[in-house]
């Protein structure tokens, strides 16, 4: 009951092949060394791909990418290709050979640490290597404004947008009228 979580597109690539899986289970485990984490079942087409290359690329969505999102999530890339099926563009990373998703609007460069045995899904230790933010979200303060952005979330099988920004951190021991 953990709910909502972030819905990310995962890419990865092997032998030139491409691949995006949807991943609800994601999420930040440290800040120095920056790592993160994805859990996925090992009968999907993509855990092969990242077990045996060691490398991914998770791409943040947006509400105008939720039907990619979705088609990513339900579509086995063993038999299709998806990003000609969802008009995605891949476009060449800095660091690994997976792709980013040029639509997206952070896309996060990760290499696999450790792979940890779980259950119904293993989780993906991973250091961050590199993080790509179109700029067109990026303020004058030069803060992600991720209200622009208006990404998504996963809950329950179903697909919700995020947008009020209700405080910030530290807002509620502030002199009043302050967020």
């Amino acid at each position: 009951m953990l709910y909502p979580l972030p819905a990310v597109m995962v890419s990865c690539a092997e032998e030139g092949k491409y691949n995006i899986i949807t991943v609800a289970w994601a999420g930040t485990v440290c800040t120095n060394p920056p790592m993160l984490s994805i859990s996925v079942r090992p009968e999907r087409f993509s855990y092969g791909m990242i077990a045996r290359t060691k490398e991914f690329v998770v791409n943040l969505t947006t509400k105008e990418l939720v039907r990619a999102c979705d088609y990513c999530g339900v579509k086995s890339g063993r038999d299709v290709d998806k990003f000609k099926e969802t008009g995605l563009l891949a476009e060449a990373a800095t660091y690994v050979k997976a792709p980013l998703i040029a639509q997206s609007p952070v896309n996060i460069e990760c290499r696999v640490k450790q792979i940890v045995k779980l259950g119904s899904h293993d989780m993906f230790l991973s250091d961050v290597l590199g993080v790509h933010v179109d700029k067109k979200y990026m303020g004058n303060n030069g803060k992600f404004e991720l209200g622009s952005a208006k990404p998504i979330v996963y809950s329950h099988g179903e697909y919700y947008g995020l947008g009020e920004l209700l405080g910030s951190f530290g807002y509620s021991v502030k002199k009043k009228g302050k967020r």
